[in-house]
Protein backbone atom coordinates (compact mmCIF):
# COMPACT_ATOMS: atom_id res chain seq x y z
CA UNK A 1 0.00 0.00 0.00
CA UNK A 2 1.46 3.48 -0.77
CA UNK A 3 0.20 7.08 0.49
CA UNK A 4 -0.68 9.70 -2.28
CA UNK A 5 0.19 13.02 -0.09
CA UNK A 6 -1.77 16.34 -0.68
CA UNK A 7 -1.59 19.91 0.23
CA UNK A 8 -3.72 21.51 2.88
CA UNK A 9 -3.98 25.11 2.67
CA UNK A 10 -5.89 26.13 6.02
CA UNK A 11 -7.34 24.60 9.28
CA UNK A 12 -10.53 25.97 8.29
CA UNK A 13 -11.23 23.43 5.55
CA UNK A 14 -9.35 20.86 4.14
CA UNK A 15 -8.97 20.42 0.03
CA UNK A 16 -6.91 18.42 -2.23
CA UNK A 17 -4.28 19.98 -4.07
CA UNK A 18 -0.46 18.71 -5.41
CA UNK A 19 1.33 15.72 -3.59
CA UNK A 20 5.37 15.89 -2.82
CA UNK A 21 8.35 13.38 -3.45
CA UNK A 22 10.83 13.34 -0.96
CA UNK A 23 14.26 13.77 -2.67
CA UNK A 24 16.60 16.38 -1.53
CA UNK A 25 18.88 18.78 -4.41
CA UNK A 26 22.21 20.37 -4.45
CA UNK A 27 22.70 22.76 -1.36
CA UNK A 28 25.09 24.54 -2.75
CA UNK A 29 27.41 24.77 -6.10
CA UNK A 30 30.06 22.69 -3.76
CA UNK A 31 28.25 20.05 -2.06
CA UNK A 32 25.87 17.45 -3.87
CA UNK A 33 23.60 16.69 -1.79
CA UNK A 34 20.94 14.82 -4.25
CA UNK A 35 21.83 11.50 -2.76
CA UNK A 36 20.97 13.06 1.30
CA UNK A 37 18.14 11.00 2.85
CA UNK A 38 15.06 12.80 3.41
CA UNK A 39 11.63 13.06 5.65
CA UNK A 40 8.16 14.55 5.43
CA UNK A 41 7.81 16.77 8.29
CA UNK A 42 3.83 18.81 8.49
CA UNK A 43 4.04 21.46 11.91
CA UNK A 44 1.32 23.06 13.56
CA UNK A 45 0.78 25.82 15.82
CA UNK A 46 -2.21 24.96 18.31
CA UNK A 47 -0.64 27.11 21.15
CA UNK A 48 -3.12 29.53 21.78
CA UNK A 49 -1.14 32.83 22.48
CA UNK A 50 2.09 32.28 20.47
CA UNK A 51 3.27 33.26 17.13
CA UNK A 52 5.83 30.09 16.74
CA UNK A 53 9.15 29.61 14.90
CA UNK A 54 10.69 26.57 13.99
CA UNK A 55 14.11 25.48 13.91
CA UNK A 56 15.65 22.06 13.01
CA UNK A 57 19.51 21.42 14.67
CA UNK A 58 19.64 25.58 14.53
CA UNK A 59 18.15 25.94 10.61
CA UNK A 60 14.68 27.68 10.00
CA UNK A 61 11.76 25.00 8.81
CA UNK A 62 9.96 28.15 7.36
CA UNK A 63 10.39 32.13 6.34
CA UNK A 64 7.35 33.16 8.21
CA UNK A 65 5.97 31.74 12.01
CA UNK A 66 3.18 30.19 12.75
CA UNK A 67 0.43 32.11 14.09
CA UNK A 68 -2.36 29.88 16.44
CA UNK A 69 -4.28 27.47 14.51
CA UNK A 70 -1.60 27.82 11.16
CA UNK A 71 0.74 25.48 10.10
CA UNK A 72 2.83 24.55 7.21
CA UNK A 73 0.19 23.56 4.58
CA UNK A 74 1.94 20.34 3.33
CA UNK A 75 4.55 18.01 4.51
CA UNK A 76 7.91 19.87 4.03
CA UNK A 77 11.16 17.73 3.15
CA UNK A 78 13.36 17.86 5.88
CA UNK A 79 17.13 15.99 6.36
CA UNK A 80 16.98 12.94 8.24
CA UNK A 81 18.87 11.88 11.07
CA UNK A 82 18.84 12.80 14.68
CA UNK A 83 17.80 16.38 14.80
CA UNK A 84 17.02 19.04 17.68
CA UNK A 85 13.90 20.27 17.25
CA UNK A 86 12.70 23.70 18.58
CA UNK A 87 10.40 26.01 19.03
CA UNK A 88 10.30 29.86 20.03
CA UNK A 89 8.59 32.94 20.66
CA UNK A 90 8.54 34.21 17.63
CA UNK A 91 8.41 38.35 18.74
CA UNK A 92 11.34 37.58 21.71
CA UNK A 93 12.98 34.63 20.40
CA UNK A 94 12.82 33.08 23.49
CA UNK A 95 12.60 28.85 23.75
CA UNK A 96 9.60 27.65 23.84
CA UNK A 97 10.41 23.71 24.12
CA UNK A 98 13.47 21.89 22.51
CA UNK A 99 13.05 18.03 21.48
CA UNK A 100 15.27 15.75 20.36
CA UNK A 101 13.55 13.33 17.56
CA UNK A 102 15.49 10.92 14.81
CA UNK A 103 13.48 11.50 11.32
CA UNK A 104 13.88 8.62 9.13
CA UNK A 105 14.64 8.43 5.65
CA UNK A 106 11.35 8.61 3.33
CA UNK A 107 8.56 8.62 6.50
CA UNK A 108 6.25 11.33 7.70
CA UNK A 109 6.03 13.36 10.67
CA UNK A 110 3.38 15.64 12.11
CA UNK A 111 4.98 18.53 14.78
CA UNK A 112 2.25 19.70 17.03
CA UNK A 113 3.19 22.62 19.53
CA UNK A 114 1.01 22.71 21.94
CA UNK A 115 0.34 24.92 25.27
CA UNK A 116 -0.22 28.61 27.01
CA UNK A 117 0.43 30.58 29.18
CA UNK A 118 4.09 30.36 29.32
CA UNK A 119 3.62 26.36 29.23
CA UNK A 120 4.47 24.40 26.09
CA UNK A 121 5.03 21.58 24.35
CA UNK A 122 6.94 20.05 21.45
CA UNK A 123 4.58 16.37 20.21
CA UNK A 124 6.18 14.68 17.42
CA UNK A 125 4.31 11.61 16.02
CA UNK A 126 5.26 9.43 12.92
CA UNK A 127 2.19 9.61 10.15
CA UNK A 128 2.54 5.68 10.13
CA UNK A 129 0.21 5.67 6.75
CA UNK A 130 2.08 2.41 5.39
CA UNK A 131 0.36 0.72 8.48
CA UNK A 132 -3.01 1.27 6.73
CA UNK A 133 -4.88 -0.82 4.82
CA UNK A 134 -6.85 0.62 1.62
CA UNK A 135 -10.17 -0.45 1.96
CA UNK A 136 -12.95 0.66 -0.55
CA UNK A 137 -15.06 1.63 2.06
CA UNK A 138 -13.63 3.30 4.59
CA UNK A 139 -12.18 6.32 5.58
CA UNK A 140 -9.69 6.85 8.59
CA UNK A 141 -9.28 9.21 11.35
CA UNK A 142 -6.90 10.01 14.17
CA UNK A 143 -7.78 13.49 16.81
CA UNK A 144 -4.58 15.51 18.78
CA UNK A 145 -5.96 16.80 22.03
CA UNK A 146 -4.30 20.24 22.29
CA UNK A 147 -6.93 22.14 24.68
CA UNK A 148 -4.68 23.36 27.34
CA UNK A 149 -5.45 23.47 31.03
CA UNK A 150 -8.22 20.64 30.88
CA UNK A 151 -9.54 18.27 32.28
CA UNK A 152 -8.80 15.11 30.55
CA UNK A 153 -11.83 14.78 28.51
CA UNK A 154 -13.83 12.53 26.45
CA UNK A 155 -13.28 12.06 22.83
CA UNK A 156 -15.97 10.90 20.84
CA UNK A 157 -16.19 10.23 17.03
CA UNK A 158 -18.81 9.02 14.96
CA UNK A 159 -20.84 6.39 17.00
CA UNK A 160 -18.23 3.48 18.03
CA UNK A 161 -15.45 5.71 18.86
CA UNK A 162 -15.03 7.34 22.11
CA UNK A 163 -12.13 7.65 24.48
CA UNK A 164 -12.46 8.40 27.54
CA UNK A 165 -9.77 10.43 29.98
CA UNK A 166 -7.11 11.66 27.06
CA UNK A 167 -4.52 13.79 28.22
CA UNK A 168 -3.34 17.24 27.23
CA UNK A 169 -0.95 16.38 24.39
CA UNK A 170 -2.65 12.56 23.52
CA UNK A 171 -2.46 11.86 20.01
CA UNK A 172 -4.48 9.31 18.49
CA UNK A 173 -3.71 6.47 16.16
CA UNK A 174 -5.70 6.54 12.49
CA UNK A 175 -8.66 4.56 12.78
CA UNK A 176 -10.93 2.91 10.28
CA UNK A 177 -14.62 4.79 9.91
CA UNK A 178 -16.88 4.32 7.37
CA UNK A 179 -17.39 7.59 5.57
CA UNK A 180 -19.83 10.48 5.43
CA UNK A 181 -20.97 12.56 7.63
CA UNK A 182 -19.53 12.01 11.33
CA UNK A 183 -19.88 13.81 14.72
CA UNK A 184 -17.10 14.53 16.67
CA UNK A 185 -17.50 15.76 20.43
CA UNK A 186 -15.38 16.75 23.29
CA UNK A 187 -16.93 17.31 27.14
CA UNK A 188 -15.43 16.45 30.11
CA UNK A 189 -18.77 17.11 31.92
CA UNK A 190 -17.98 21.03 32.83
CA UNK A 191 -16.14 23.55 30.85
CA UNK A 192 -15.72 21.65 27.82
CA UNK A 193 -18.65 20.74 25.68
CA UNK A 194 -18.33 21.03 21.82
CA UNK A 195 -19.90 19.40 19.21
CA UNK A 196 -18.99 19.58 14.97
CA UNK A 197 -20.23 17.26 12.13
CA UNK A 198 -18.13 16.91 9.39
CA UNK A 199 -18.05 15.17 5.89
CA UNK A 200 -15.12 12.19 5.65
CA UNK A 201 -14.57 10.44 2.03
CA UNK A 202 -13.48 6.69 1.21
CA UNK A 203 -9.78 5.98 1.29
CA UNK A 204 -8.73 9.21 2.63
CA UNK A 205 -7.00 9.57 6.17
CA UNK A 206 -8.06 13.21 8.13
CA UNK A 207 -6.27 14.99 11.64
CA UNK A 208 -8.96 16.55 14.00
CA UNK A 209 -7.53 19.15 15.96
CA UNK A 210 -8.99 20.15 19.56
CA UNK A 211 -7.55 23.58 20.69
CA UNK A 212 -8.08 26.15 21.95
CA UNK A 213 -8.85 27.20 26.54
CA UNK A 214 -11.98 25.88 27.89
CA UNK A 215 -14.82 28.60 28.69
CA UNK A 216 -12.76 31.80 26.67
CA UNK A 217 -14.73 33.96 24.78
CA UNK A 218 -11.40 35.27 22.52
CA UNK A 219 -10.34 33.89 19.30
CA UNK A 220 -8.88 31.29 21.21
CA UNK A 221 -11.85 29.73 22.64
CA UNK A 222 -12.53 25.81 22.46
CA UNK A 223 -12.40 24.91 18.49
CA UNK A 224 -12.75 21.64 16.39
CA UNK A 225 -11.08 21.76 13.45
CA UNK A 226 -9.67 19.13 10.86
CA UNK A 227 -7.43 18.55 7.80
CA UNK A 228 -7.50 16.04 5.07
CA UNK A 229 -4.05 14.46 5.05
CA UNK A 230 -4.42 12.62 1.97
CA UNK A 231 -6.17 9.89 -0.10
CA UNK A 232 -4.63 6.41 0.23
CA UNK A 233 -3.79 4.72 -3.31
CA UNK A 234 -2.74 1.28 -4.42
CA UNK A 235 0.23 2.98 -6.57
CA UNK A 236 2.27 6.12 -5.55
CA UNK A 237 2.20 9.13 -8.06
CA UNK A 238 5.17 11.40 -8.74
CA UNK A 239 4.76 15.04 -7.73
CA UNK A 240 7.22 17.97 -7.33
CA UNK A 241 9.22 18.45 -4.43
CA UNK A 242 7.69 21.08 -1.58
CA UNK A 243 10.03 23.71 -0.48
CA UNK A 244 11.74 23.42 2.35
CA UNK A 245 15.41 22.90 4.38
CA UNK A 246 16.11 20.28 2.09
CA UNK A 247 15.82 22.00 -1.22
CA UNK A 248 17.15 25.12 -0.32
Amino acid sequence: MKFQFFRVVSLMTSVVVAGILLVACKKSDNIDTSAAPVSGLMAFNLATDRAVGINLSGSSLMSQPLAFEQYTGNYLNVYSGNRLVQTVDYNTGNSLDSTSFTFEPQKYYSLFVTGAGGHYRNIIVNDNFDSLSVSADQAYIRYVNAVADSVAPTVSIGENMTDDDVNFGAVSDFRAIAPGNVSIRLSNGNTINKERTITLEKQKAYTVLLAGLPGSTANDSLQIRFIENGALQQKAQKASSASSEATN
